[in-house]
Order: structure tokens, then sequence, then C-alpha cells
């Protein structure tokens, strides 16, 4: 993974050191809240319902297990013992006194990690596959390029100040694990008619009030162009994105405003106007940058462990497991693990201290010291031998970290909600809470299939709602929790937008009209059809008549 060089290090220093400052001068009254909020927001620190929430950068989702060590000190010394990692591959601290921001800026540093650009308009943490340099059917590691972003859009003069917030995605293969298509800038990593390897690069998607599906600038970029086409489409979002209304700021207004066959003329205009001048990585940069990311020497196994095999047949737990939390890796005798934090009942996306250090620990034994964030709230251990896999498991199981959950019924993402957030209109942690509780058997989870429920307390849509096979958004009607339905949404390669259903459910039935819609997908579905297959099948009619036959 990357590692700060002497400029990074210096730079972050300095930062902390002028913040430090800026926090003082705060606590004393000398800086009002308003004078304040910039400078806070700019160091990745929010002002929620009942306390300050620090969100940190974990670029494209990678960690070591020094710094997931690092991490759970912070939650166990300047918090209440727990961290929550969300859909941006970061993690929040929901409960760290304003006088100790300062001392974690600075302790997060020294493991080479920051909260720079976490918040504001500007581009935020830029996301990729969690399977990145693993996965079976990948073309090619998309941390490369996130990297490469990351370091190009950091701080940028001309970017800094954008109309709206800015968010990038990478994958890195066909099956989309990165949601690019409901992000600002979504960006595939394609291999062309000749071979060549070169990137398709989306535009216009996001979700929030006005949810859009990104549409595609370019269908093959020459991988030695891709900063300086960045560039010429965030010049065209400066140039005539809107100021006046922060509801129309985002890129996807623009795009929908002027049409993809505008937006494209004028991004491809305005790149010929820079090309020439445009900075641009040289390939000995990006040899440097890719040597961070090249692959731990891997051991020479069968692809097949007879002891792998042995234990799933003996132990049957075990087995669900490994069904549920496993993916093909692209090297024989080695596997892609998830680990949910996900517990049935308990809060997604919460790992207390003592479980982040336990997984630095296996990181480091097991997993070549490589951890990554989900943009659906879990951890991986991306490169684990096959024969080790019983021994994770049962010390994952002992730590509370062992859920055969991963893509079912309870494998929920949820934004904080009105539990902490001062934007939220209705809980959404108690709701996931009672799905999961609901659909607590994991067999009977394993039996309905891959279901991706997601659920946000407002409509910026921070749980993701809009991209579920079933959404759930929280609304506020004269001080009372309802909440909006939607099914079919998708975030893949097939990316779509959910269908609102009809009429919003209370508080006290959500849960139940959840439960109904399961219901009837088991009576419509087909052999081997997962929900999105047969919602796509049907339409949503039958969901829709069926749900509110009883109202």
């Amino acid at each position: 993974m990357y590692r700060y060089d002497e400029f990074d290090q210096t730079f972050v220093a300095q930062r902390v050191a002028q913040f430090r400052d800026q926090v003082a001068r705060r606590l004393v009254g000398e800086l009002t809240e308003d004078e304040f909020r910039p400078l806070r927001l700019m160091n990745g620190l929010y002002l929620q319902l009942h306390a300050y929430m620090l969100r940190v950068a974990v670029p494209y989702g990678t960690l070591s297990s020094r710094q997931m060590r690092k991490l759970a000190h912070i939650a166990r010394r300047y918090d209440k013992g727990y961290g929550h990692f969300t859909t941006r591959q970061n993690i929040q601290y929901n409960w760290p006194a304003l006088k100790d921001v300062p001392d974690i800026l600075m302790e997060l540093a020294e493991v080479e990690m920051h909260a720079l650009q976490t918040s504001g308009n500007c581009i935020r943490n830029v996301t990729a596959d969690q399977y990145s340099g693993a996965a079976a059917d990948e073309i090619e590691d998309p941390r490369i390029c996130a990297e490469v972003i990351r370091q190009w859009s950091s701080l940028h003069p001309e970017f800094s100040f954008l109309p709206r917030k800015f968010k990038v995605a990478v994958t890195g293969a066909p099956h989309d694990r990165a949601a690019v298509a409901v992000h600002d800038i979504g960006i595939r990593i394609v291999r062309g008619d000749d071979g060549e390897v070169g990137y398709a690069v989306l535009a216009g998607g996001g979700q929030g009030r006005t949810p859009m599906i990104g549409k595609t600038v370019r269908a093959f970029l020459p991988k030695p162009y891709l900063l300086s086409y960045l560039e010429a489409i965030l010049r065209v979002y400066n140039e005539f994105g809107r100021r006046d209304n922060m509801f129309k700021a985002r890129i996807k207004i623009l795009v929908h405003e002027v049409g993809i066959d505008e937006f494209r003329r004028r991004v491809e205009e305005e790149w010929e106007h820079i090309r020439g001048t445009a900075v641009e990585v040289p390939e000995e940069e990006v040899r440097r940058i890719a040597s961070y990311f090249a692959p731990p020497t891997f051991a020479r196994l069968p692809a097949v462990s007879e002891g792998f095999e042995r234990q799933q047949r003996t132990d049957a737990q075990f087995a669900l497991w490994a069904r549920a939390s496993l993916h093909p890796h692209k090297q024989p005798g080695y596997a892609i693990v998830n680990i949910s934090l996900k517990p049935i009942g308990g809060v997604p996306g919460d790992a207390t201290a003592e479980q982040m250090d336990i997984i630095a620990d296996l990181a480091e034994r097991y997993a070549f010291d490589e951890v990554r964030v989900t943009h659906e709230q879990n951890l991986t251990l991306p490169h684990v031998r096959q024969d080790d896999l019983y021994a994770l498991w049962q010390e994952l199981d002992a730590a509370g970290l062992a859920t055969a959950n991963i893509n079912t019924v309870t494998d929920i993402i949820a934004c904080p909600g009105l539990d902490y957030c001062n934007l939220a209109n209705a809980r959404a942690i108690p709701i996931a809470q009672k799905i999961s509780e609901r659909f607590g058997d994991i067999e009977q989870a394993h039996d309905i299939g891959e279901l991706k429920i997601k659920i946000s307390g407002c409509i910026n849509a921070c749980g993701h709602h809009h991209v579920g096979h079933i959404g759930i958004l929280g609304v506020d009607k004269k001080g009372v929790e309802f909440y909006q339905l939607t099914l079919g949404g998708d975030a893949t390669e097939t990316a779509a937008l959910g269908e609102l259903v009809g009429p919003a459910f209370g508080y006290d039935d959500v849960v139940d009209a959840v439960e109904k819609l399961v219901r009837i997908y088991l009576g419509l579905r087909q052999e081997n059809e997962r929900f999105l297959d047969t919602y796509r099948r049907v339409g949503l009619q039958p969901f829709k008549e069926k749900l509110y036959a009883a109202h």
C-alpha cells in the first residue's frame, strides 16, 4: 500500500499544527462557530446532534495492521470504544472532544493517515473495489489509478472549492464492486478490442434528493491521458455547475440539464484545449506508485486445499460461513475473506476497539498485513491461504466477527440516521437492527439468497437506499417517522435506481412491510433467481398489489 514520502509527512504535520491553533482559538472564543465551521470541515470534523464527529480518510479502503491498531487506540482513548466504517470506505468517530481532535490528527499522522478532504466542496476520498489486487476477475489493480487521482486531487488549487462535494470511484473488474455508476466520476478499467488496457469514464452519477445513474463520457480513454481528461471534466463542471442553489450544484444536474452529448462535447473541447499543458503522470512515476501495490509473495499451492474441503464437510457452521464470506482469489490456494460487521441485531458498520485490534492481529498473521474497508460497511482480508481459513474462522467467531451473512438480507447498509445526524428525519439504525433480528436465522437468510437492503435516515442517501434491492428512506410527517420503500435498485455494472412502491409505512410497521416483500419474492421466484432477478422479470406491480392488499 502507499507510504508517505517526506513531503507528505511534513505537509500533514503542518496541517495538524495549523488546526491545533484554530481549535485553541475556538475554545477561548476568538473564533465563532460560523468562523470555525469551514476550518473544521477542511479537517474532517463535523458537528452532529450530540457531539463532534471526526471522519478519517481510508484511501481506496486499504489499511495496514499498524493503521488498524491506531484506529482501535483512538476509539479506546478518545471516543467511546468503537468506530463506524462508512460507505465511503472511511471510519467515523462519533464522540471526540474538540480539545482532543488535534491530538487525534497527530496520532493519525504517525501512521500515515489524515482527515483531509473528507468533507467540504472538494474531491473526497477516492474509493475502489475492496478486492483490488486479489480478485480472480480483475483486469488491473484499481488502487494504482485511485492513488494517482488521490495525489493529483489533494488540495488541487482549482478543485478545492467546487460547486459541491465530488466523489470518484474506480473498479478494475467487469463486475462492479465499487458502485461507480452512482459517483460524480466513475472509472472502469477496461480492455479495448486490441487488448490495450484503458478507462471507461462515467460522469453525472449520484444519489441524494435527485438520484441519477452516471453516463458514459468516454468509452475508452488510453491510460496516459487519465489526469488531463479528469481535469477537463472538472473544469467544465467548475465553469458551468450551479453555485446559486446547493440542491442543484452537483455535476449530475449539469449532465442532466445539458444532456450527455453536449456535456461530452464540452469535455472533449476542453480536453483538446488543455492536453498540451495539463499534468500527466510520467510512466516512471506510475511504476513507482504501482510498486507500492505489488502483490505479496504467494506460496505455490494447489488450487484447492484438501484440508479446507475436509473441514467444510465436517463442520457445518464453518461451511456456512465459507459459503457466505469467501470470494475467489486470482492466486491458486488462496481466498478473499469478507468479515461481516453486521452481527444479528447489531449496528451496521460498527467495530469495537477490541475487534479492530483482533482484526489487525489476524491480518498480520494470515493476510500479508492488509485489511480492506468495503463500501458496504464490512471489512475484507484480501489474501488468505485456504489452509488457514478454519483457524481464522475460529478466531473471528470468538471475537463476534463470523456472522455468515455477507450479501444476505441481514447484511444491511444503514446511515447513522437520527441517532447521530442533525440532517436526518428518521432513525435508520433501529430499523436495521429490527430487520436483522426478524431474519436472524442464518440458514433462512441463505435460503432467501442475495438481497441487499439499504437504509437512509434522510434524502441525502448516505445509506445508498436508491440502489438497494429494497431501499428504505426515512421521512418526517409532522414530527412522526415514516419510511418509504423502493424496489429494484442496483449498484453494480447493471446499475439501476429503485422504484417507489407506494405510501410510506410508520416506524412500527416498516419491518413487517419488509418481511412481507421478502415473502412475496419467495412466492414469485423461479429456480436460482435472486430477488433482483425476480423483480426485473415481474416488475413492480405484483409486489405493490400484494404489499398493500391488507391496507
